[in-house]
């Protein structure tokens, strides 16, 4: 356990959020070594695995459910020096990764071929794109344990072993893709299937890791099966934190998938294009992710603890940190757009796509970071509901007109884009008044 109440603000966000930047880069290369190779099999089986890996966006939104909550009332928990109430969220967060890891597997094999065809461009980029789901949701569902062993970790200020595991997961998936998906040594090349497949293995791998890490090495909390029974005020602490949080990435998932069905009628190339510039984009988004991360377990600390002066700068010190952060990326992506989606395809028209998209997309990172940071905070200090109140507000300015665009005859793909950029500037204004009222009542134990 580290002790964030204590020290420098900026010190421990610094620290904090390399670590965790490093192990969101390790989860993001996973997706970005499999896209460099599958895109090497052409236009469709790259269209399809975009599509069949929208479905993760369903596994964020799970997945931050289970990671808020324990991420939360940990370091509340740690901030007021109470260990038995940390081994009981955090056993709990066990129980609940398990059942939700059982009901990915059922789900993701009964109606997650249905999404799939929906959303595809033409029957060839759909079969692809189940293809890759049938192998991949073994990944999914074994995401829940990772989660819920790292959240726990991070609720304590610990972030180093988690991401020890992942870059070696990510090692281990890099040696897999080229073996599995292309055949490399072994002249059996599998596809987009192997891609999946990498996943899957990788993942395992990690879990195992984590696990043999809880066991052996740490103290603060650990596995105790006595506390496996499900003890349902815990549940209601945890989901009320986590459901909100959940309910953002849900909307997430529904934002792309809507952007997917709006976009089909533009063909396989274009989705393939929006596919790579969207994970571009994800990607290069780590360092401010990771500030906004970093600043929730310190903030919620500093809750835990009463002292609500250091809440207060860890969100001015995140805010300055992130807008940095944001103007780089921005001028990163209006100079060098086209190379950044060209080291994933050599494909013209899906090369013109994506960099449309990141050039247009780029002027509202700013925007984004600031929404990031409002919802770090909102989970620190214990109410994530205006969070997700401020993300359901894109359902009106964003999904509402995307959809009437989409029937329109004169429309262009850069119309979505240049929607989305409006939308996420009103969602960060909104944040920051949501954010602003809820310090000012639920930070007034400082008198």
């Amino acid at each position: 356990m580290k002790d964030l109440t204590q020290g420098s603000i900026g010190g421990h966000l610094a620290q904090m959020s390399a670590f965790i930047g490093v192990g969101m880069l390790v989860q993001t290369l996973y997706y970005l070594v499999d896209l460099y190779f599958v895109a090497g099999l052409g236009p469709k089986a790259l269209a399809g695995v975009s599509t069949a890996g929208n479905v993760m966006f369903i596994v964020l939104a799970l997945t931050q459910v289970l990671s808020v909550g324990t991420v939360t009332l940990i370091a509340h928990a740690v901030g007021r020096q109470d260990p038995a109430d940390a081994n009981l969220i955090f056993n709990q967060s066990l129980l609940i990764a398990s059942i939700c890891a059982g009901l990915m597997l059922l789900g993701g094999y009964t109606i997650g071929a249905a999404y799939v065809r929906e959303i595809s461009a033409d029957p060839e980029a759909a079969a692809q794109g189940l293809i890759y789901l049938g192998w991949f949701i073994p990944c999914l569902a074994l995401q829940f344990g990772m989660v819920g062993m790292g959240a726990a970790l991070r609720g304590t200020g610990i972030v180093k072993p988690t991401m020890t595991v992942q870059s070696l997961t990510l090692i281990l998936n890099t040696i897999l893709a080229p073996v599995l998906i292309a055949g490399w040594g072994t002249g059996h090349p599998l596809g987009v299937k192997g891609a999946a497949l990498a996943s899957s293995l990788s993942i395992a791998v990690g879990v195992i890791m984590l696990v043999f890490y809880f066991s052996r090495l740490e103290h603060y909390v650990h596995v105790r099966f006595d506390l496996w029974r499900p003890n349902f005020p815990a549940w209601k602490r945890m989901f009320n934190l986590g459901l909100p949080a959940g309910g953002e990435f849900m909307i997430m998932f529904l934002v792309v998938g809507i952007v997917y069905w709006c976009i089909r009628e533009f063909g396989a190339a274009a989705q393939a294009g929006f596919g790579i510039g969207s994970r571009v984009m994800q990607s290069i988004f780590l360092p401010a992710m990771a500030v906004a991360f970093a600043a929730s377990p310190i903030a919620g600390q500093n809750f835990g603890a009463r002292q609500a002066q250091r809440v207060r700068e860890t969100f001015r010190t995140a805010i300055v940190a992130i807008i940095a952060i944001m103007v780089t990326l921005t001028l990163l992506c209006q100079w060098k757009a086209p190379l950044l989606v060209r080291a994933f395809t050599s494909d013209p028209h899906v090369i013109e796509v994506g960099s449309e998209y990141l050039k247009i997309i780029s002027w509202n990172f700013v925007g984004t970071g600031l929404v990031f940071t409002c919802s770090g905070l909102f989970q620190a200090i214990g109410n994530t509901w205006p969070a997700l109140l401020s993300s359901a507000a894109r359902i009106v300015t964003f999904c509402v007109p995307a959809v009437w665009l989409s029937m329109q005859p004169w429309v262009r793909l850069e119309h979505f884009w240049y929607l989305s950029v409006v939308t996420i500037a009103l969602q960060a204004l909104f944040s920051l008044w949501l954010l602003r009222d809820q310090f000012r009542k639920r930070l007034a134990f400082a008198a």
